[in-house]
């Protein structure tokens, strides 16, 4: 039987309401898993933001995204996207690129580079997931999957 998050946390009094202890529940398995992604991510020399912009820029294919898209599907939202993209252009990981047209539109790609390590980062990346959830059943990655969406679709 898997440890209460009040005995993980060492809390004596009980929670002021289900509410309360599932959304604690959810920022500490979100902070666990986090911070063990974020380690996997140091020996490739990225961040979880910098690996999920590149990620969404693979997705995207040839024809890039501007930056507010890639701001829009990132998963944690970043306050400055700009300095992000920067720092990644400087590392060879992006490109951007203005339009003939209207230059005020910024196009930004992955670089090979940057393919070539998520490439690398593939497979690690996966057994990590799988080392993370994998104890879980299907059916039991299914439901949290369902009712993670639906706790994120509140008013």
């Amino acid at each position: 039987m898997p440890r209460s998050l009040r005995d993980e946390i060492k809390q004596r009094k009980p929670f002021a309401s289900l509410e309360q202890e599932a959304g604690l529940s959810v920022t500490r398995t979100a902070a666990i898993l986090g911070h063990t992604v974020a380690e996997a991510m140091k020996p490739f020399g990225i961040t979880q933001t910098q690996y999920n912009v590149l990620r969404i820029l693979r997705g995207a294919g040839a024809e890039g995204l501007c930056r507010n898209e890639v701001r829009d599907r990132l998963l944690t939202p970043v306050p400055d996207v700009t300095r992000l993209l920067d720092r990644m252009e400087e590392a060879g990981m992006i490109e951007r690129s203005r339009d003939a047209a209207d230059r005020r539109l910024v196009t930004t790609r992955i670089t090979l580079q940057g393919s070539r390590l998520l490439e690398r980062m593939d497979e690690p990346v996966l057994e990590l997931e799988r080392r993370l959830l994998g104890h879980l059943t299907r059916p039991q990655l299914r439901t949290l999957i369902d009712l993670l969406s639906i706790a994120r679709s509140a008013p």
